[in-house]
């Protein structure tokens, strides 16, 4: 997926990440865990059918129709009465939209309100960073977050706002039908799998929704924090990469 990277740009991700050379991981047999189950016969339901061939002009049509009515309904939300006051303009979600790797984090901050597009600032330019590593562009993938308008005085998203949100974020997963999920951040992660195990041990153990594999990995704004925990996440990101070449 995606173009080959020169070398000396890899080079500069991967230094971004803490991570300065390449180390291949030594094959260790993946642990078996009963993945979490959440109620997603919707988006089971929504997956039936295999993607739109690019020559299925109605499949097309359908779809665009689909998207739009979504996104007209999340920019129209008043389900919080409180967020939909306070907002600037509604989050709802950037890049392809039948991309492979589906990104999900936990809710827009300041600068993404502004800018009606998740992952800006510090926190964007880093996860673009993660993603170039694995050859990655943001473009290629669909980014968005559990909830869609950033919560009271930027504070974490509360259960009802999750709850209120929920619909439109497994909307979101049917219609692009990703082969992976990567799960951002602790809230993002223990929403999506109905948990609320530490994140520390969501990571690098398997995960499903609707047999869509999750991947768990820290937000990126956490890794800006504590600089020392890229590592960690580079590893997540080498199971993602995994994936992706087993799809080839």
């Amino acid at each position: 997926m995606g173009c080959e990277l020169p070398e000396y740009l890899r080079q500069y991700y991967l230094e971004t990440m803490d991570v300065v050379t390449w180390q291949e991981r030594e094959h260790v047999a993946p642990t078996l865990t009963e993945p979490a189950v959440i109620d997603s016969r919707n988006v089971a339901e929504a997956m039936v059918s295999p993607r739109p061939a690019l020559d299925t002009t109605i499949d097309d049509v359908t779809s665009i129709d689909q998207w739009l009515q979504l996104e007209q309904s999340v920019a129209a939300c008043e389900k919080c009465e409180t967020l939909c006051q306070s907002r600037t303009q509604t989050v709802f979600g950037v890049g392809d939209r039948l991309a492979n790797v589906l990104i999900i984090g936990e809710a827009p901050g300041v600068d993404e309100d502004k800018q009606g597009e998740p992952f800006v600032g510090r926190s964007g330019k880093l996860l673009t960073a993660m993603l170039s590593a694995i050859k990655l562009k943001r473009q290629e993938v669909f980014i968005t977050n559990v909830i869609k308008c950033m919560p009271t005085d930027d504070k974490d998203p509360s259960k009802l706002e999750m709850k209120n949100c929920h619909d439109y974020l497994m909307r979101q997963v049917a219609l692009v039908r990703p082969k992976a999920i990567l799960a951002v951040g602790r809230i993002a992660a223990q929403h999506l799998l109905a948990t609320d195990t530490a994140i520390g041990q969501l990571r690098g153990q398997d995960h499903e929704i609707a047999g869509i594999p999750v991947i768990v990995t820290y937000h990126p704004a956490y890794l800006l924090r504590k600089p020392g925990e890229k590592r960690k996440s580079w590893q997540d990101l080498l199971r993602l990469q995994e994936m992706m070449n087993s799809w080839q």
